[in-house]
């Protein structure tokens, strides 16, 4: 991302071994004296300026200095306040910068690290310069840095909750109410572990001051109220893997699609389906007459003017309908059910489709305008999510005809049936990009059976030149994270929801 993805390494040559290593300031310094609510603090990672810390306890408020190349990749340089503690925990606080200069990365964070050590797997929310908020993770020592970005810029209000090994994000906007950001991460923590607030400079000439104020650590205890679900609505950039949300929401909802032009996605909830600009906004439910019934099987057409949904509402199990994206009266297109839309051939013809026809699914086609339905595999067991690939040529599919569900291509009418690529895990929902050139596919843990919500799942990355693949995200999803295609146009970026379980309450 930018200049904050480079990390300074300090020239050795020509100063002096023996000079630098004397040089206090380039090590951390750590203070045991307790300020306020914390134990002590000192710089962690590589700094060429030494950090302060002060508590005015009249007002509540720690003012940091800090300075540091970055708190990214496989290390940080920061100044941290912090206290030990274990179990579950809670961080809050009002976060400021003091004067409006200096780098638009410079960051400052409430952070829980399993030590001191500059490399240490930690999470933390990460106030920026330019306002942008972040979950920032490191998953073990020295692995490098993801993030998922807040679509709230600037809030008034920070926290942090941990609860076993999930960690949950919360932000608060000009209202001060602090709300699911929809950025959560899991990471295991052994023993006791830090909690603290930090500053880091994002230059490793300068330092950088951030009050904190009305800081509260709280210890959490195990609630007897359900907790509620929550929906997040993210982009992944291919290229870097940071993670940004688009919209969250106390609700439930699945699997977006990424208008052909790029100005708004789509998803179901409640049974309709929604519209909602990438720009942001509140989502907007699209006419679909007596279809209510709407399930998270659904796409648009390749010049993006048609929609197709797979509903139950005339017959209780779902049936193909294709309708104007704008809304209107759905033209049923399957006569048997159930049948699940899944892709739209790129010439815009023909519609492929899972179909359940007496005790086998199986993959079908058929013309856009209805008529008879064509069989194109036949194996025992699943085949399910059919996608065209942008030539036309071939139809990507997942089955379980191995014994575990992998990934598998035929050609448009179901000759040449090959594995595309063996994995340990079992991967669902194959999705090619607008320019061939990448697969996104997901993934859950060997030994579970279909494709369940509410489990730990990947996004995975194939390309399409090598079959070398790559996590693009670890998430708390499955059903309804990424059923159907959900690529932006441009190839650079991918849509899909994760979940969270929260528990309701006060949040100061």
């Amino acid at each position: 991302m930018n200049n904050r993805n480079r990390r300074w390494l300090p020239a050795l040559i020509g100063i002096g071994m023996l000079a630098l290593a004397a040089s206090p300031a380039l090590f951390a310094q750590t203070h045991p004296a307790p300020l306020g609510a914390f134990e002590g603090h000192g710089d962690v990672g590589t700094v060429l300026h030494a950090g302060s810390a002060k508590y005015d306890a009249a007002s509540g408020t720690y003012t940091v200095t800090g300075s540091g190349e970055n708190m990214w990749f496989g290390a940080d340089d920061f100044q941290f306040v912090w206290k030990k503690v274990q179990g579950d925990v809670a961080i809050s606080a009002n976060i400021a910068f003091m004067g409006d200069k200096g780098n638009n990365h410079r960051k400052a964070v409430l952070m829980i690290r399993q030590s001191l050590d500059a490399n240490s797997p930690s999470v933390d929310i990460a106030r920026h310069g330019d306002g942008l908020t972040s979950l920032q993770f490191r998953a073990a020592a020295g692995d490098n840095t993801h993030e998922v970005q807040s679509n709230v810029v600037a809030p008034t209000r920070v926290r942090l909750e941990k609860r076993r090994d999930f960690f949950y994000a919360f932000v608060a906007g000009k209202d001060g109410k602090l709300q699911p950001a929809g950025a959560s991460t899991k990471l295991a923590l052994n023993g006791e572990f830090y909690v603290g607030i930090g500053v880091s400079a994002h230059d490793k000439d300068a330092t950088e001051t951030a009050a904190f104020s009305n800081v509260k650590v709280e210890t959490l205890t195990a609630s007897d109220k359900k907790p509620v679900l929550w929906s997040t609505l993210e982009t992944v950039p291919i290229a870097s893997g940071d993670r940004r949300v688009a919209y969250v929401a106390r609700a439930h909802f699945e699997a977006p699609n990424w208008s052909r032009d790029g100005s708004f996605f789509l998803f179901n909830q409640d049974g309709g389906i929604y519209r909602m600009a990438v720009s942001g906004g509140e989502p907007a439910r699209i006419p679909t007459g007596p279809n209510v019934q709407c399930n998270n099987d659904h796409g648009m057409s390749p010049d993006g003017t048609m929609l197709a949904v797979s509903d139950s509402t005339q017959l209780k199990k779902s049936q193909v309908y294709t309708l104007p994206i704008g809304g209107g009266a759905p033209k049923q297109i399957t006569a048997n059910a159930p049948s699940y839309w899944h892709g739209w051939s790129p010439d815009g013809q023909t519609l492929a489709f899972t179909g359940q026809r007496g005790d086998n699914f199986d993959i079908y086609s058929i013309s856009v305008n209805g008529g008879e339905e064509k069989r194109l595999t036949t194996a025992p067991g699943l085949d399910d999510g059919p996608e065209y690939s942008p030539d036309g040529q071939w139809i990507y599919f997942n089955s379980e005809r191995t014994g575990q569900m992998q990934i598998w291509r035929m050609h448009a009418d179901g000759s040449d049936q090959e594995h595309v690529i063996t994995s340990e895990t079992n991967d669902w929902f194959p999705h090619i990009s607008p320019d061939g050139k990448w697969m996104v596919y997901l993934s859950y843990e060997k030994g579970v059976s279909g494709h369940p919500g509410d489990k730990d799942v990947t996004l995975n990355l194939m390309s399409m030149a090598d079959k070398k693949v790559k996590v693009l995200a670890k998430l708390f999803g499955g059903q309804g994270t990424i059923n159907v295609p959900s690529w932006s146009p441009d190839s650079a970026k991918v849509a899909f929801v994760s979940y969270e379980y929260l528990v309701d309450g006060a949040r100061e």
